[in-house]
């Protein structure tokens, strides 16, 4: 038997699964870790912690495995949203922190690309008709204009998972959903670094790395040093997954165009895989990992998709923690069993899931959370339950950005799906029947079929033989009739809001710039 290894490395943690050959997962270990969050809507990582969770979870699934280092023929290795990517000097030594995709602290960078370089022009070249903070080219602007010390000792900028990959093997590498994912830089119909816009923005095209290469090319070989360290054989190949999310669409069997994938975790992932890029929807646009420059991916979704129910159960939910780690319920399935008999709408609560600003398609910084028709009546499991329909309604909004009919079903995928009741929300709020994945791994699961096709020991034939999906789940057409209500009023809160939005922004800042000169006073 012949065995593959995927490896996905998260916001919030690094997860390695290791299958063989006819999809049946042998094992698999996750490594959890903090993201730095040093000022407001700020968000960064020293890489180091993603290379221990890539080395540690690697390890982990081979130790309980038993495989044979011998008999692990290839390992595919994805990442989060490279934001940034990391900055290396000529030593491959990090300068500074990765600006993660969360990251927001380049709104000056983002006005200056609005007035000083055509949008028609980075749509005709990159794909994308949005100019935001989220993108990894407003990042490296930010680094540039604020940092010049550190940015004169950047040789390269590297995404998390090929920084990880260099550590292993040695080589460097970037593949098209990564570097499609930095925006602004990465010109979608030649598929190179385009040096029009590069010029424009003054960053030089030797930080960018090289080569570009699909996720089923193999990038380098596991070194004797991390051989030894990992319990695998040296020269074992690996391929770049790319994004994570990209990867997950492939996990789930995605290798065509037309098909709608919902990836749920810290943030949402919703995308619809194309022939051409979908344009003036305000979506995010990159090549997808498999047949890159053939295939396009079109995402968008709530930036703090999953992380708004973490918030929950962090900040109102220490009675279910406590009972959690006193052997109890874990705390989700517990708040989960206070908001399972709350009717649609939960009694007249809708929330706003845009707690830390917000991407595609909404695409505003300032965008706050919101909580809105509070009563005396709304008891915590209300609370939970409208915080589970807003990342629904926000699953939608997304869907319904495409502009296109989406087939029969819908996948989602992520750590939602630990949920019944959630899932059968999901299905009432859009309209769509949904299916999930058997086995939890998604990323992990495309990593693992891309290692397949790269190495050649699957093709796609194979994979496609996978049995990766659950049975369809239908939604509930007067629950759908009834949240097509509360979904409208969702979208139109948002309207009526948003201008509060930009001025609650304003004076925080104003009011803080206020405080500061009080106290340099003192």
């Amino acid at each position: 038997m012949q065995y593959l290894i995927g490896t996905d490395i998260g916001t919030s943690g690094t997860k390695s699964i290791l299958m063989d050959t006819t999809g049946k997962l042998i094992a698999q270990d996750l490594e959890e870790y903090d993201v730095l969050t040093p000022k407001p809507l700020w968000a960064e990582q020293w890489p180091d912690v993603w290379v221990k969770g890539v080395k540690d979870s690697i390890r982990a699934v081979v130790k309980k495995s038993g495989v044979a280092p011998e008999d692990i023929k290839g390992m595919g290795i994805s990442g989060l949203y490279g934001g940034s990517g990391v900055p290396v000097d000529k030593d491959m030594k990090p300068v500074r922190p990765d600006l993660i995709w969360m990251d927001r602290r380049a709104q000056e960078e983002t006005e200056w690309v609005k007035a000083n370089i055509s949008t028609e022009k980075l749509t005709e070249i990159t794909g994308d008709d949005v100019v935001d903070p989220y993108y990894g080219y407003t990042k490296i602007l930010w680094i540039k204009n604020h940092e010049p010390e550190n940015w004169r000792k950047i040789h390269m900028f590297l995404p998390p998972s090929n920084y990880a990959i260099y550590q292993l093997t040695g080589a460097v590498s970037i593949d098209h959903t990564a570097a499609g994912n930095l925006g602004g830089l990465y010109d979608i119909n030649t598929h190179t670094w385009s040096k029009e816009l590069l010029n424009a923005m003054d960053i030089p095209e030797s930080m960018m790395p090289e080569p570009i290469v699909d996720s089923t090319t193999i990038v380098g070989k596991i070194t004797d040093e991390a051989a030894a360290d990992l319990g695998v054989k040296a020269g074992t190949p690996v391929v770049s997954g790319g994004v994570d999310v990209g990867a997950a669409n492939v996990g789930m069997g995605v290798f065509e165009p037309g098909r709608y994938v919902a990836a749920i975790g810290s943030s949402m992932n919703a995308a619809l895989v194309s022939k051409t890029p979908i344009k003036g929807k305000g979506l995010i646009v990159w090549p997808y990992p498999y047949k890159s420059k053939d295939l396009v991916y079109n995402f968008s979704g709530s930036a703090t998709a999953g992380a708004i129910t973490k918030w929950f159960r962090d900040t109102m939910g220490e009675k279910e923690v406590a009972a959690q780690n006193a052997g109890g319920d874990n705390a989700y399935v517990a708040l989960g069993k206070e908001a399972h008999d709350i009717p649609v709408g939960s009694e007249g609560l809708v929330v706003l899931p845009y707690f830390m600003g917000e991407r595609a398609p909404v695409w505003n910084s300032d965008a706050k959370g919101t909580i809105f028709g509070l009563s005396l009546v709304h008891t915590k499991g209300h609370l939970f339950h409208a915080f589970q329909e807003a990342v629904c309604y926000a699953l939608r909004h997304s869907m319904e950005a495409t502009g296109r009919d989406l087939g029969d079903y819908i996948v989602i995928a992520g750590g939602v799906t630990n949920s019944p009741d959630w899932v059968q929300m999901f299905a009432d709020v859009t309209g769509y029947a949904v299916r999930t994945p058997i086995d939890n791994a998604e990323a992990n699961l495309g990593d693992v079929m891309l290692a397949g096709l790269g190495t050649g020991i699957l093709n796609v034939e194979d994979v496609q033989k996978w049995q990766v999906l659950g049975d369809k789940i239908e939604p509930d057409p007067k629950k759908h009739e009834a949240y097509n209500k509360f979904y409208k009023l969702y979208r139109q809160l948002y309207g009526d809001l948003e201008g509060d939005m930009h001025t609650l922004t304003q004076i925080t800042k104003e009011s803080e710039q206020l405080l500061a000169k009080d106290t340099q006073n003192v």
